[in-house]
């Protein structure tokens, strides 16, 4: 009987340490008092600089007051299922996860599970500016004022264009693949002479292969990628605080004519760039 118990008792610690996802203590204080090596890896800070500063500080300014919100409910005893939230990477790269959290009041501690859902989002932000820009194309100004997004940035849902499937999450071989389409993009973004002949010899592919690969992970033309890309760019220049001026973002984004850009910013993101400026 006593083997067959002991047959039974596992590495948890071990567990811990291998675990894709992020797991995490934490304390009531709002320190991480112990993390897995996902922790460090997907946020890109030493355990030591993890264990200095409040949980806090980590987090996108954007959503501190909805976690601290959550974080109280915690304290409180009730567990938390799905929370999606920011966090700023030590290179500067928002990062969105998932948790689960459960509270652990007699010994002041949160038990807490993180999923790393950022390709989800950056996906569904792709789709959404892609269907957008699919009705502009389409010159279906009603239909998107109708439907034209917060200024938040709600998602919505995409249907492909060549029909009604629903784009899944690429594997980890489309993601990295993706991530080096979008580096030589946002590497090139204001030059003028950016086309499909740079981005497939950088690649070292044709353009017709980029056009495939593109094409089945994210169900839209490489062209369009780019404009989404670009548009992204943007806004992550106005996000900055470093530019004054439309005619700056235009050119970050690689739009020669700040009327053009201007047109097509509005339409995607529902507010004009010299408002947000």
């Amino acid at each position: 009987m006593g083997k067959l118990k002991s047959q039974k008792v596992f590495d948890l610690e071990y567990f811990f340490e291998v675990a894709p996802d992020l797991l995490c203590v934490v304390g009531f204080d709002g320190y991480f008092k112990k993390i897995n090596p996902a922790v460090c890896n997907v946020l890109g800070y030493t355990e030591d600089e993890l264990f200095a500063s409040p949980i806090n500080d980590f987090i996108h300014h954007d959503d501190r007051e909805r976690t601290a919100e959550k974080g109280a409910a915690l304290l409180e005893g009730r567990s938390l299922l799905n929370f999606e939230n920011r966090y700023v990477a030590k290179d500067g790269s928002v990062i969105w996860l998932s948790w689960t959290s459960v509270p652990i009041k007699r010994d002041n501690l949160v038990f807490a599970i993180a999923k790393d859902i950022t390709y989800r989002r950056q996906l569904e932000e792709y789709e959404r500016i892609s269907s957008i820009l699919g009705m502009i194309n389409d010159d279906h100004h009603n239909r998107f004022k109708q439907h034209r997004p917060a200024v938040n940035r709600t998602f919505v849902a995409f249907k492909a264009d060549d029909g009604q499937k629903m784009i899944e999450e690429p594997s980890q071989s489309d993601q990295f693949w993706l991530n080096s389409l979008e580096t030589i993009v946002r590497q090139n973004a204001a030059k003028t002479e950016l086309n499909l002949d740079l981005i497939s010899d950088a690649l070292a592919i044709s353009q017709r292969q980029l056009f495939r690969r593109v094409h089945s992970i994210l169900g839209i033309t490489p062209n369009k990628l780019v404009r989404i890309i670009r548009l992204q760019l943007a806004w992550e220049a106005i996000a900055s605080g470093k530019y004054r001026s439309v005619k700056e973002i235009a050119s970050i984004a690689g739009y020669s004519s700040r009327g053009h850009f201007n047109r097509l910013f509005y339409e995607v993101y529902g507010i004009r760039v010299a408002e947000l400026l």
